[in-house]
């Protein structure tokens, strides 16, 4: 599965490069040097456009587990939890459940936790939050790491109203287009909405280290 990983990790990297007729670096730079630059380079990029439209709009269209969501949709973006459906139910799930236990523990219009600190109601809606969007996103089969970050960032009091949910979501759709633009630039068969086990390559690049 790693070695698997690394191969489609180097199809989406120098399969950009081509696309943008820069391959000559993959003969210029080491194998390493590539990959990093273009982690780099990507971050960066992806993270900038979401935020200019936040700067521009003044809504919270980016917040924090954006930043794990995008590594995990440009490292490994055909493994599951980088479908757009993980993305989006996962994201989905954990801002629920964070919404849920910030009413259940009655601290719904309380100052956030890094305004105030942490007392045990936040403490209880905060576990609870991250425990809930475990069981749910197993319960469904879309798991998506980075979820619980966006659970703990809405229980926390960081994004309490519920009304911030449709920019949530739509931070996470904006950059769900980038991976899907630039997966599929590549070569990549980066899925509409779900993985399958056959989405894979047939014809892989084999790096040299």
């Amino acid at each position: 599965m790693g070695i698997r990983n690394e191969r489609l990790r180097w199809q989406l990297v120098s399969g950009v490069l081509r696309a943008l007729h820069l391959e000559r670096l993959t003969a210029r730079y080491s194998h390493r040097a590539v990959m990093a630059g273009f982690s780099f380079l990507n971050g960066t990029v992806s993270i900038a456009l979401i935020a200019f439209v936040a700067l521009i709009t003044q809504q919270a269209f980016i917040f924090p587990s954006l930043g794990a969501t995008a590594f995990i949709l440009f490292h490994v973006p055909m493994a599951a939890p980088a479908s757009p459906r993980n993305t989006l139910c996962g994201h989905l799930i954990g801002a629920l459940m964070g919404y849920a236990s910030l009413h259940l523990f009655g601290i719904a219009d309380a100052p956030s936790a890094m305004a105030t600190g942490v007392d045990p109601a936040r403490v209880g809606a905060a576990a609870v939050s991250l425990g809930a969007t475990g069981f749910a996103m197993v319960w469904l089969r879309v798991p998506h790491p980075p979820a619980g970050a966006t659970a703990l960032i809405v229980s926390l009091g960081l994004m309490p109203g519920l009304d911030q949910l449709p920019v949530l979501m739509a931070g996470v759709t904006m950059l769900l287009l980038q991976a899907f633009t630039l997966n599929r630039l590549a070569g990549l068969p980066y899925p509409f909405w779900s993985s399958r086990p056959d989405d894979v390559p047939v014809a892989t690049p084999n790096p040299s280290p």
